[in-house]
């Protein structure tokens, strides 16, 4: 039996996910906006999120979260972390009992602080939660250019169900049982994407790209374990993978975001010229509280948050680095 996705979120990497889930299964995607519904369905295209890009013709648009999910075997959320509590509120009433629920999301709740499988699951007790994860940067995958991604759920049976429906072509699906290490990994690589982004808009260099990454995915490891995720997960295409492509690709919004800081901008003048949401600005914020609750070092993390929101400049940040004293590469710091 083919199963029905029901996906809600009409932006350029929830809208590339429905097009790869129209070629396995009957798939409608939920959008805000009625011009980008009436879009998809007539031209088969997404223009603001994805120019030029053709989507699979059986992929149906809908702007009644209703109508998108009551049907659905499978629920997909590709909403911004900060909004995903406040839609599945919406959409909870109309979703069928132990219907799974993957987030595609890489953000941490501001307000709680909490993974986006954590709020699925308080919401929505009893439907199997996962993420789907990786070094995916939309326009590459739906262009057809080979990646790999993560579905990460407790349930092994249900994630390798879900494998074949995600699965298409050159994008590769693995299954991972670590939910908390996969989705810290996404969610944590967009602050040291801001900060590559910073040292290439100002010209910093490759040498200090490649120690910002391998120094970052210290950092991220020490706090995801920390919290209770594998230290294996972080070296995998969660961790390592999805963090060399988010801070070595100008595809990249938070690697946008730490270019245009590098080169000067305010970050208020960069988020309004942005139509899509850089997770990293807001998840600095939830990462500086955790690093100080689980006592983990976190220097670089600690920089781009000062950066962020207490007004240093991109020179401030490697001064602040610096001050730190070296230690053993295996040691924090």
């Amino acid at each position: 039996m083919k199963l029905k996705v029901g996906l809600l979120g009409g932006g350029s990497w929830g809208t590339t996910v429905a097009s790869l889930t129209a070629k396995n299964a009957e798939t409608i995607i939920w959008a805000r906006n009625q011009k980008t519904v009436d879009e998809i369905n007539t031209h088969h295209t997404n223009q603001k999120y994805l120019p030029d890009a053709q989507l699979t013709p059986t992929l149906a648009a809908s702007n009644s979260i209703k109508e998108t999910v009551e049907n659905a075997d499978v629920i997909v959320l590709g909403i911004p972390s900060q909004n995903l509590r406040k839609v599945l509120e919406e959409a909870k009433q109309h979703i069928r009992p132990w219907v799974p629920i993957i987030n595609l999301a890489k953000g941490l709740e501001i307000s709680s602080k909490m993974r986006m499988t954590e709020i699925i699951e308080e919401l929505m007790p009893g439907h199997p939660a996962g993420v789907l994860t990786g070094p995916n940067l939309a326009k590459e995958i739906h262009f057809g250019k080979a990646a790999a991604a993560v579905i990460a759920m407790v349930d092994d049976t249900i994630a390798k169900k879900l494998q074949t429906v995600f699965s298409s072509g050159l994008f590769r699906v693995y299954t991972n049982n670590d939910v908390i290490g996969c989705e810290l990994g996404g969610a944590l690589k967009n602050i040291y994407a801001i900060a590559t982004g910073m040292g290439d808009g100002a010209n910093a260099g490759d040498n200090t790209r490649s120690a910002i990454i391998t120094r970052g995915l210290a950092e991220i490891t020490r706090l995801g374990v920390a919290m209770g995720g594998k230290k294996s997960t972080f070296s995998g295409l969660a961790g390592m993978g999805d963090l060399v492509a988010t801070c070595s690709s100008t595809k990249s919004r938070n690697h946008h975001v730490g270019f245009n800081l590098g080169k000067g901008k305010s970050l208020e003048q960069i988020i309004n010229e942005m139509n899509e949401v850089a997770e990293g600005v807001k998840t600095a914020k939830v990462v500086r509280q955790l690093a100080k609750e689980y006592k983990v070092d976190m220097p670089i993390s600690e920089e781009i948050y000062k950066v962020l929101y207490e007004g240093n400049t991109v020179n401030d940040a490697f001064r602040g680095l610096l001050k730190y004293g070296v230690g053993s590469e295996k040691e924090p710091g």
